[in-house]
């Protein structure tokens, strides 16, 4: 058995991709995409038509209704690959406007449903500020099921818990990235690999902290550097993997075990933690990787929306 079906045994495998016709020979059961997956796939030639057509098809509209529906176009593509869900991203540049988001958010899944597709196989993918997790909150008492990402501090993590969000998107790439490049020459990749990687610690610690407590909200980490990441998380909830690493783990037969357990989790000594607002902002203001990378994300994030309402505009 390659390391792919073996991971398939414990986790929910995840496609972390917007170019849905690599989905097929992974048979993953949900997806994920976000503004810079979306703007990589269109730059390529068998996507381009999907862009202009989209375009096409809505003149005069804004941007930002344009992106929409060329999003939901990405997803609905994606649904017709795949058995589960498909995360679609609310704009980055709303991540500080809790009622902005939940306004998009709304649309987003309007159009999916204008479409016939049911809200439970889609996820709105939502940054985990503050404002974002209220408007999660929001959204899921109206039946709007959320992910939550660019999440980087346990704060976070229990914010989300508390606003009963479906599900979270921990990055663990991101997370490792931080740690290595302040330690610069002193870094031991080799002793912080694996079970020891500061990433999969950090997921770690939010999967036992919500098994314990029974929390409902479901863990997927995500932002992956290598498969030794993965393969050390095997047994969380979600797994979201790009098909770069979906193809290593599909060549690799090396023996793969459980690394999480959800019962062990129940019988540790972990307390209870709750977070107000201003309990949450100082703790993610206390936590220098937390804050660096969720900016630095937001960022991101922001300036591919920017670079993919140009494509749109030239279409």
């Amino acid at each position: 058995m390659n390391q792919l079906d073996a991971l398939k045994q414990f986790t929910t495998v995840v496609a972390d991709t917007g170019d849905f016709k690599q989905l097929a020979q992974f048979q993953p059961q949900d997806a994920t995409t976000n503004p810079s997956l979306i703007l990589k796939a269109v730059q390529k030639p068998e996507y381009a038509p999907l862009l202009n057509e989209t375009v096409s098809a809505h003149p005069g509209q804004p941007l930002d209704v344009v992106m929409d529906h060329l999003l939901v176009r990405f997803g609905c593509e994606i649904l017709q690959t795949i058995p589960g869900r498909v995360s679609t991203e609310v704009d980055a540049r709303l991540s500080f406007d809790t009622a902005a988001t939940v306004a998009r958010a709304r649309r987003i899944m309007r159009l999916y449903e204008a479409q016939g597709v049911v809200r439970e196989r889609v996820l709105i993918k939502i940054a985990a500020t503050w404002e974002g997790i209220q408007a999660a909150a929001e959204l899921e008492r109206e039946g709007i099921r959320c992910n939550l990402t660019l999440l980087f501090a346990f704060c976070q993590a229990v914010a989300c818990g508390q606003a009963q969000v479906q599900l979270i998107s921990p990055f663990v790439g991101r997370i490792h990235d931080w740690y290595k490049n302040t330690a610069g020459s002193s870094w031991d990749e080799a002793a912080q690999s694996g079970a020891n990687d500061p990433g999969v610690q950090s997921v770690r610690a939010i999967f036992n902290h919500y098994k314990k407590h029974g929390i409902a909200t479901e863990v997927m980490g995500a932002s992956f550097r290598n498969t030794s990441q993965i393969t050390a998380l095997a047994g969380c909830d979600l797994l979201t993997i790009s098909p770069e690493l979906l193809a290593q783990l599909a060549a690799n037969e090396a023996p793969l075990g459980l690394a999480l357990d959800a019962a062990a989790a129940q019988n540790m000594d972990l307390p209870a933690v709750t977070y107000d607002e201003a309990a949450f902002r100082l703790a993610l203001n206390e936590d220098a990787m937390a804050t660096e990378k969720l900016a630095e994300g937001i960022r991101a994030f922001c300036a591919d929306a920017i670079k993919l309402e140009v494509l749109m505009q030239k279409a």
